[in-house]
């Protein structure tokens, strides 16, 4: 198709850019604040540096109109609680004495107060502090951020367009406040809260926004009538003044669904919508509305969440439909850029054909403007990148790393035995408590042990040549020793070696599957200033030999506890990668799933009894709508059936997961068959013991005493009183007791003395229970 030129010329836009900068700037600037070794000051020239640099790449490249207020020290919503004034009682003194220490203490807790609870964006693997709201809930305004980043930016000259979470979506994502009723409808605050949001916005119009972005991504997901009826509501209020910047909704993610027609229908300016999830649903619903007449929209034809090239003629094609639904159309990419990396030229070890496939940040933000000249002016204006781009998608669809014929006729040849264990449930626990002789309420941690600077050192002194294979391995060795004596010495009956030699989880044994392709600077944010690198999957599956056999087995040989050998799930590998789109998700995780198979036999074989193999990205990955919920669980708790399900019925295979909703996926964790799951639960006051309870799930589980995703040490009371409320849902002789979540992010100073709480508190509870005859 060639697409006809638009009336107007396009606009090219993005709603977010990375933010930690080409070196992480931004974490290293944060965390040495946080040690005191770099001023508030400082701190903040840092900030005002990379957002100067973000907006000069994006103008660089041919963005027209840049975002502001997508900037965050350490979490958006975070930054939209501050805006609009929900700082929860326990955090108040702390802002009114110093707004920055304020806003870090309700993001990551002191030592005695808790932080906010922190759960994932949506479906990807972005965590968000989540707002506490309750019926006496006050909000004021506070837009000092959100002007201050416009005004720099209209300083420098860009045409800028502040973005802030929508007022129903903030509100759908708030939690009742500790100590108000359960039931409590954060939404039912949404007229106190508009005001609020009405004054933001006349401040940013009074520093000079012409439009502003209201992102409402959760009307994405499967509404009521009283949800859609309060975002009529919203944005009918908001969008009467006069005096007001124009207003541009965005959603994205997947498609809006009934939610398309309220906001068509609203006195907003503009929509900006997500066509590449739910693209072809996007766009016969904005068909069956009657398009937007006299209205913008904003295209979101760039995947904002993938790092795989755009398909120029099929954007195009798409976007060509869209030029008769909309008084003007512009080109964007489908969400925030924050999602992906900052730039694919930086990834030398990558072949250089095989690097043309790929579009991080910068990439996306030239295919968004090349897209957008192809609109304005016609295919004619854009005829050599078209050419390029499609040699560049014929390359990858033609090559050899995709398509592995052993692979495919493995996965051909699995059947529904092949995904079962030998023997239920009840049958096998009583062959695992026999086999591994463990007390009442066992003890055990996650994984992961503090990654030291002596780790990282040595990783680097590996890489530089500075020390070489045998001298990296004798220093695994000693801190492998390290964190065994320590866990003998603390009392934990299950021990697990604490992963030294892991670089990060996924990226760990994405090296050593053949199929995938590992990045030297694709970091992404996954939490505050914790960044991620996802590997980037791009072929079929298989393990060419043991991953994790020799360290498992040289843990095992220091001691006579049980060793827990610790794997990353096929869901979880899928999720915190940059996934293949040419295949339906199923097949990859079949394929993933089946390599992790022969490590999880290997590991049996070498003599280890407990087995774990994480699926935090369980929940994450479940789809938006219901109606695609059954399909992916489906392959979901499949894959993970057909990783664990080889081994003898005295083998325990524990599973866990973290950060997330669990509530409404309790049954297909009922059906991973795990014999033990250990699951986030201390931010959350042990919610998901009772929702397991509620279901009646029959096998053991460790919902966490102790939020590693904070700094404070929980005292042995307190990890007490949360053991105690976890037994009001599960029984003593199913419950265990460990951490939230792996410790890799922890000193050893805190990990020391939390630990050394949580095993005083499985004691005395245990104790307890004795005496009573529980």
């Amino acid at each position: 198709m060639t697409a006809k030129p638009a009336t107007t010329a396009a606009r090219a836009t993005v709603y977010g850019y990375p933010r930690q900068g080409q070196n992480r700037e931004l974490k290293k600037a944060i965390e040495g604040y946080w040690k005191g070794r770099v001023t508030a000051d400082a701190l903040r020239q840092t900030a005002a540096g990379l957002r100067r640099s973000n907006w000069q790449q994006l103008a660089d490249a041919g963005i027209t109109e840049v975002p502001t207020g997508d900037f965050s020290y350490y979490d958006h919503v975070l930054d939209t609680s501050v805006m609009v004034g929900a700082v929860p009682e326990r955090h108040r003194a702390a802002v009114e004495a110093d707004a920055l220490d304020g806003f870090f203490a309700m993001a990551r807790g002191t030592q005695d107060v808790a932080p906010l609870e922190m759960t994932k964006w949506f479906d990807t693997n972005y965590h968000y502090l989540v707002p506490e709201l309750g019926p006496d809930t006050v909000f004021t305004a506070d837009s000092t951020k959100q002007v201050a980043e416009l005004t720099q930016a209209l300083a420098l000259g860009h045409t800028a367009r502040p973005v802030l979470v929508g007022p129903v979506t903030y509100l759908l994502l708030a939690k009742p406040a500790p100590g108000v009723a359960a039931d409590f409808q954060p939404l039912t605050l949404l007229d106190r809260l508009l005001p609020v949001y009405a004054q933001v916005l006349a401040d940013l119009h009074a520093a000079g926004a012409e439009w502003v972005q209201l992102d409402e991504p959760a009307l994405v997901q499967d509404r009521t009538p009283a949800d859609l009826n309060a975002a009529a509501r919203a944005y009918r209020e908001l969008g009467a003044p006069t005096d007001r910047p124009k207003l541009l909704v965005a959603s994205y993610f997947d498609r809006l669904g009934d939610a398309l027609q309220v906001l068509a229908a609203a006195p907003v300016e503009g929509l900006a919508l997500d066509f590449t999830e739910g693209a072809a649903a996007n766009l016969a619903d904005l068909a069956a509305v009657g398009g937007l007449p006299g209205k913008r929209l904003v295209a979101g034809v760039v995947n904002g969440r993938n790092i795989w090239i755009n398909d120029y003629q099929k954007s195009l094609t798409t976007l060509g439909t869209l030029l008769g639904l909309a008084d003007r159309v512009d080109v964007a990419a489908s969400c925030s850029l924050l999602h992906v990396p900052l730039d694919a030229n930086a990834e030398r070890d990558i072949d250089p054909q095989i690097r043309r496939w790929l579009a991080f940040a910068r990439q996306k933000t030239t295919e968004i403007t090349t897209l957008a000249r192809g609109l304005a002016q016609g295919t004619d204006a854009i005829t050599a990148e078209l050419a390029a781009n499609r040699a560049d998608l014929a390359s990858r669809a033609g090559s050899a790393i995709t398509h592995d014929p052993a692979v495919r006729a493995r996965t051909g040849a699995v059947t529904d035995a092949d995904g079962r264990r030998s023997q239920p449930y009840a049958r096998r626990t009583v062959a695992q408590r026999a086999h591994l002789g463990l007390p009442l309420l066992p003890t055990t941690t996650i994984g992961s042990f503090p990654q030291t600077n002596e780790l990282r050192t040595a990783r680097a002194d590996l890489r530089a040549g500075r020390i070489d294979a045998a001298g990296y391995e004798e220093r695994i060795k000693d801190e492998i020793r390290e964190v065994l004596s320590f866990q003998e010495k603390t009392g934990i009956d299950v021990l697990v070696h604490g992963e030294p030699e892991r670089n990060d989880m996924v990226q760990y044994f994405a090296e050593q599957l053949t199929g995938y392709l590992a990045t030297q600077h694709g970091w992404v944010q996954s939490y505050g200033t914790r960044y991620v690198r996802p590997p980037v999957l791009a072929g079929d599956i298989s393990r060419p030999e043991p991953m994790t056999v020799r360290w498992t087995s040289y843990a095992q040989s220091q001691t006579t506890k049980p060793v827990k050998g610790m794997l990353t799930g096929p869901v979880t590998m899928l999720a915190w990668s940059f996934v293949r789109d040419d295949q339906p998700l199923g097949d990859t995780a079949r394929q993933v799933a089946l390599a992790l198979r022969d490590e999880v036999g290997d590991l049996e074989a070498a003599g280890t009894s407990v087995i774990q193999v994480d699926e935090p990205a369980l929940r994450e990955t479940l789809p938006l709508r219901a109606a695609d919920h059954a399909e992916y669980l489906a392959w979901a708790t499949e894959s993970f059936r057909l990783t664990t399900s080889g081994v003898r019925p005295d083998t325990q295979i524990h599973t866990h997961m973290c950060y997330a909703e669990f509530g409404d996926i309790v049954q297909a964790i009922d059906d991973l068959d795990a014999d033990v799951i250990s699951l986030e639960a201390a931010r959350s006051h042990m919610q998901v013991a009772d929702e397991l309870a509620e279901h009646g799930y029959p096998r053991e589980a460790g919902p966490g005493v102790w939020d590693i995703h904070s700094p404070r040490v929980p005292s042995a009371e307190e990890a007490a009183a949360l053991l105690r409320m976890g037994l009001r849902a599960i029984p003593a002789e199913r419950l265990w007791v460990n951490p939230d979540c792996g410790l890799k992010t922890r000193g050893w100073t805190e990990t020391r003395a939390s630990l050394e709480n949580l095993v005083a508190a499985a004691h005395e509870v245990r104790e307890d229970l004795t005496a009573d005859g529980s």
